[in-house]
């Protein structure tokens, strides 16, 4: 990308396209077009294009997604599916009908089968049913990728999709239903030590295996592939190493300092076993993840803390 280069950032106020956009200032970039969701709904065919119209980015990343936990995606599942086809459709047709020089689609891991072979290897992708919880989801990022490559096919478009696993970091979501597994339990640890609860309660026997990469890893991990990748179908990004729930919720609640009681509550879906990406094709480009799981936690719990402290201030 040159440094003059018009670039989009879709989601930016998300975790996501956040980093996204702080990696992109900090290497040099600053004609960035950023717009709120309250600025420009992503889902009003006719808003897009004028924006595209209007603006003419020459970069676009798409990181702009309605995304949540187990819970809200197995409770909103028209919404998750509605809504993520209507953005992903509308910025990527309105990139090819502009002329964007390269558009990044991101997606998630949950694209993989439920039970497929570990890791997931790049080529897995519909080769078996998916986790029912969060089948929406999944089906609507397959589908933009299959739409990256099929403007890719017809038009000759630069389209690319990368597929990011768990994630955290700074700007994450810390809602007590809607929020992931790792910011879940911050919160959960955090108000426990606060409240001086005995025992704090996690869904789920503990036993399935998790992969976490720290957002700003993604984001040089995005902005490195947007200059040097140019190949259809997906590339998986992620740190190749995963660990228990248990494990992981032994971590924060160390890095928390809660010392209370850890319970599992069995009767809560584990949802899949394992989804360890396979990044072999990521390592062959030269790019490796550089914050560790640990270090990460701190910085998240940190950046939690300060949310805190400006919800206090301004009520």
């Amino acid at each position: 990308m040159e440094k003059e280069a018009k670039i989009y950032v879709a989601g930016h106020r998300g975790m996501v396209g956040s980093a996204i956009f702080r990696k992109l200032q900090q290497t040099g970039f600053d004609n960035i077009v950023t717009r709120s969701s309250s600025e420009l709904d992503l889902r009003d065919q006719q808003a897009v294009a004028t924006f595209f119209a209007e603006e003419k980015p020459d970069y676009v990343f798409l990181a702009a997604a309605k995304v949540g936990g187990i819970v809200a995606n197995n409770t909103y599942r028209a919404d998750f599916l509605y809504e993520n086809l209507m953005i992903q459709n509308n910025i990527i047709h309105n990139s090819y009908k502009q002329g964007v020089k390269k558009l990044m689609f991101l997606g998630s891991s949950c694209i993989y089968p439920k039970l497929a072979p570990q890791p997931l290897k790049e080529e897995y992708l519909l080769t078996g049913s998916l986790e029912y919880t969060n089948e929406p989801y999944a089906i609507a990022k397959i589908a933009g990728i299959k739409m990256c490559d099929a403007y890719r096919a017809q038009y000759g478009c630069n389209f690319v999709s990368v597929m990011p696993t768990n994630l955290y970091g700074y700007n994450d979501n810390y809602h007590p239903q809607n929020s992931h597994v790792l910011p879940a339990l911050i919160r959960k640890f955090h108000e426990a030590k606060v409240n001086g609860a005995e025992e704090v309660v996690v869904w789920g026997t503990g036993s399935p295996r998790r992969e976490f990469l720290f957002a700003d890893d993604l984001a040089d991990a995005c902005v490195t592939l947007m200059d040097i990748y140019d190949e259809p179908n997906l590339i998986n990004i992620g740190t190749g190493e995963d660990i228990t729930i248990k494990e992981l919720a032994e971590i924060i609640s160390e890095i928390i300092g809660y010392e209370g009681k850890l319970v599992f509550d069995a009767a809560k879906p584990d949802g899949t076993p394992r989804k360890l990406m396979d990044v072999s094709k990521l390592h062959s480009y030269g790019w490796k993840h550089s914050v560790g799981l640990k270090e990460g936690i701190k910085l998240a719990y940190s950046d939690f803390l300060s949310k805190l402290e400006e919800t206090a201030v301004a009520s």
